[in-house]
């Protein structure tokens, strides 16, 4: 299978990129038309790959540059840790402290019919009620993760965590220190092409994947939260620490 132009074109700026100081000017389109002799959209495929891994941005009216931008580790060890929630973390701000990065969230809480998809999580009927947490998480500024928490009623009631701002600790905390232990938690990993709406919010295009997880909280036996994470797979980089006892 012949290998497409733009993807040769791209193997050989991320080279160049990997020696070059962040915030380097890359050159410019008309530059690397005249350089590889190929049409505008060719370059421009080659620039959206590369975008696409975080190896370079734009900059209105200047053109495209080295990204100075850290990845956003996903560090599985501790971030759901009681030890986190006591410091007074929720799990983002957890991968805000291990990154040095500024978080941001904007959250709104509604109720609605659980979706179907979402139900079997939570081992209830489609359709029944639950608390919605639909949040926007940004990383410096920049949208980064989508999140929204499907949470059965009483649960929410109890813990109180209808409102935007859950406190220290997060969502969790509120949860436990209403009398509900969280016992363990499970997480489903996948990659798929982004919705529009997720590829508007997370300005991505739309031929790239998004990283998908879908976490069900327990309390023993019972799921008290499903949360659906869409993240942007350009930025994310998921860390799994696993013992090997």
């Amino acid at each position: 299978m012949a290998v497409r132009p733009w993807s040769q074109i791209a193997d050989t700026l991320r080279q160049e990129i990997a020696g070059s100081a962040p915030g380097a000017r890359l050159a410019s389109g008309t530059e690397l038309m005249q350089r590889f002799g190929v049409a505008r959209n060719t370059i421009q495929n080659a620039i959206d790959q590369l975008r696409a891994e975080g190896l370079v941005v734009s900059v209105s009216g200047r053109g495209w540059f080295v990204s100075e931008r850290k990845p956003v580790i996903r560090l599985s060890r501790n971030r759901l840790s009681a030890a986190e929630r006591a410091a007074g973390r929720g799990t983002f701000m957890s991968d805000a402290a291990t990154g040095n990065w500024k978080p941001a969230v904007t959250v709104k809480i509604y109720r609605e019919a659980v979706p179907a998809d979402i139900a079997k999580y939570l081992d209830i009927e489609p359709g029944t009620d639950v608390a919605v947490r639909d949040r926007i998480m940004r990383a410096d500024g920049e949208t980064v993760q989508l999140a929204v928490s499907y949470i059965p009623v009483d649960i929410a009631e109890a813990a109180g965590i209808e409102k935007t701002d859950t406190g220290p600790g997060g969502m969790y905390a509120r949860i436990e220190e209403s009398g509900t232990h969280l016992t363990h938690y499970t997480e489903l990993v996948s990659a798929r092409p982004p919705r529009p709406r997720e590829s508007e919010q997370l300005q991505i295009p739309a031929a790239y994947p998004v990283i998908e997880v879908i976490r069900v909280a327990y309390a023993g036996d019972r799921p008290i939260e499903a949360n659906r994470m869409v993240m942007s797979s350009e930025r994310y980089q998921l860390v799994y620490q696993i013992a090997a006892d």
